[in-house]
């Protein structure tokens, strides 16, 4: 089958070594090859005139900017060619197709498609129903409905008021009279007849109010019947419209298997499909190569423009595949290929020592070293926390009392024993305990010192990432100073606030902190030999003698 959107590489890769395997997507140095095509489509991008989009460059409307995942996919053809295709994650310019780019597994956008034409039905309801719920004589009966209410409540309180006036003056009536008096009982009968009177002419107020209320509140539910009965239509087409998407966006993989996005996904920890699953650029790619017999060699995928509010995001900068939408795809699709095996069950401590700085019956001090993880994971269970177990079987309780990430180096603080542990983390609770990170930034922050403010969530799309959100995001705070600043980056301390996962490496990387990643931040900046962020001080009251300590560790590097 011919395959149009294949695109040959020139003559400039012939030195390159063609790979064996295909990487592991969601954790990757890019090949040579695959960044060679992501250079190719970096310059097409820069220099193309076929279409528009704003991706928030200089002169574009910031406000709106939408950046996008780009991704190529190296492939040799069944002729033996090599070459590329590529793709972008969901619309570009409003469209799904050209020439430069693999089409989309399903394409909503087409006119001849079933969802245009189920869109087409809800969008003729949702114009019947902004049609009844604008409705004049509707909206005329909502507004006399409220002024009817609104009348009745000040009517109503004010024959209240009335009563309770004619009741405290009846009342002073009757102290006043004397027993002896000839017309005693006339007066005292005409202040009874006088109070029935008050709470006939109450009742029949509210009665004749409540039965205008139920005659508007009938004409209403005339109208609100039909806006129910439209809802409920809109919703029961919405639901059979995305069922109908789940069965028919099917996947090829290497052995041209073909699976549902609806049974992809029924596998999956979450039986229903995110939103936008299968619109990104990686399972495009997958599918075209193996319904066009291209053999997968190689891929990246990169991000160009503006950076979404609450990510991080480098335009040009290469990032593996998202795990929320794309890792059940992806374990489909690329069954029957080579691919790596997946970096992330290595145990990155192997052959790492603890090192123990200081011990007493109560607490022990580790340098804990880059690369080690401080629990237990899913899949490995090397970690301080199980070496320590294996060290002091007969310490009892939680053992650590905070936690480091594994890329982390530095003090980590372990309890030998319940009471100790209890009343550190009591420390650590109320913000007692005094922390401090030395870190190396990719660049050059120009205040000497500040703190950042920025609520943090996970990335439900892209676990473990972690992103800003303001709605849903925990208060994240830290206080920072600049030791030095040498070569383009910034040595600093960093006295975080707060503890949340990932804290220091946003602050550091979101355009709204730092915009400074940390070196070596494989998730928020470029990957190198280690992180470059060291807990480098801790001071705490001991469990048990009360004295205050501090100790530093210094980082290597």
């Amino acid at each position: 089958m011919k395959a149009p959107h294949f695109i040959p590489f020139k003559d400039d890769f012939h030195e390159t070594e063609l790979p064996t395997q295909l990487s592991y997507p969601f954790y990757y140095e890019p090949h040579p090859l695959a960044l060679l095509a992501a250079g190719d489509l970096k310059s097409y991008l820069e220099n193309q005139q076929d279409w528009t989009h704003n991706f928030g460059f200089e002169g574009q409307d910031k406000t709106t900017a939408i950046g996008k995942m780009f991704g190529v996919l190296v492939v040799r053809s069944s002729s033996g060619t090599l070459g590329y295709i590529a793709a972008f994650s969901g619309k570009l310019a409003e469209s799904n197709k050209f020439q430069q780019f693999v089409p989309p597994v399903f394409d909503t956008l087409a006119e001849e498609g079933f969802y245009k034409q189920g869109e087409a039905l809800n969008n003729e309801t949702n114009a019947k129903l902004l049609e009844c719920e604008t409705n004049p004589d509707y909206l005329a009966l909502i507004e006399e409905r409220t002024r009817t209410f609104a009348e009745a409540t000040t009517e109503i309180e004010g024959l209240k008021t009335l009563i309770r006036q004619g009741k405290k003056e009846r009342k002073i009536i009757r102290k006043s009279l004397d027993e002896g008096a000839t017309n005693r009982l006339e007066i005292l009968e005409n202040l009874r007849r006088e109070s029935i009177k008050e709470q006939y002419t109450l009742k029949d107020v509210k009665s004749l109010f409540d039965q205008s209320l139920k005659n508007i509140d009938e004409k209403i539910g005339v109208h609100e019947l039909i806006i129910s009965a439209l809802k409920e239509e809109r919703k029961t087409r919405s639901s059979a419209l995305q069922q109908q998407i789940f069965t028919q966006y099917s996947f090829l993989n290497a052995r041209k298997e073909s699976k549902s996005l609806g049974e992809i996904f029924s596998s999956a920890s979450f039986a229903t499909p995110p939103a936008g699953a299968g619109e990104c650029a990686a399972p495009k790619l997958f599918h075209y190569a193996f319904t066009h017999n291209l053999q997968p060699l190689a891929m990246a995928e990169f991000w160009w423009g503006q950076s979404p509010k609450g990510e991080v995001r480098v335009h040009g900068q290469c990032y593996p595949a998202c795990r929320g939408k794309c890792e059940p795809i992806l374990g489909h699709m690329l069954t029957g290929l080579e691919v790596e095996a997946n970096p992330m069950l290595v145990n990155p401590a192997e052959g790492k020592m603890l090192k123990i700085v200081f011990e007493d019956e109560s607490i022990i001090i580790i340098n804990k070293p880059a690369e080690f993880l401080s629990v237990p994971g899913k899949s490995i269970d090397d970690s301080v926390y199980s070496r320590i177990r294996d060290m002091y079987p007969e310490a009892d309780g939680p053992l650590l009392v905070h936690r480091l990430d594994m890329s982390t180096s530095g003090i980590l603080l372990v309890a030998k024993n319940r009471e100790a542990h209890r009343k550190l983390q009591d420390q650590f609770i109320r913000r007692k305990v005094s922390k401090r990170y030395v870190a190396l930034l990719n660049g050059i922050v120009e205040k000497d010192e500040g703190s950042i403010d920025l609520p943090l969530r996970v990335d439900l799309d892209d676990r473990p990432r972690q992103m800003v959100c303001n709605t849903y995001g925990k208060s994240a705070r830290t206080n920072y100073s600049v030791i030095e600043r040498v070569n383009g980056k910034t040595r600093v301390y960093f006295y975080p606030v707060t503890g949340r996962t990932h804290q220091l490496r946003v602050h550091s990387a979101h355009s709204l902190g730092l915009n400074c990643p940390i070196v070596g931040d494989d998730l928020y900046g470029l990957r190198a030999e280690r992180l470059y962020l060291h807990a480098e001080s801790l001071t705490f009251k001991h469990p048990k003698s009360g004295e205050m300590m501090t100790f530093q560790l210094d980082p290597e590097f």
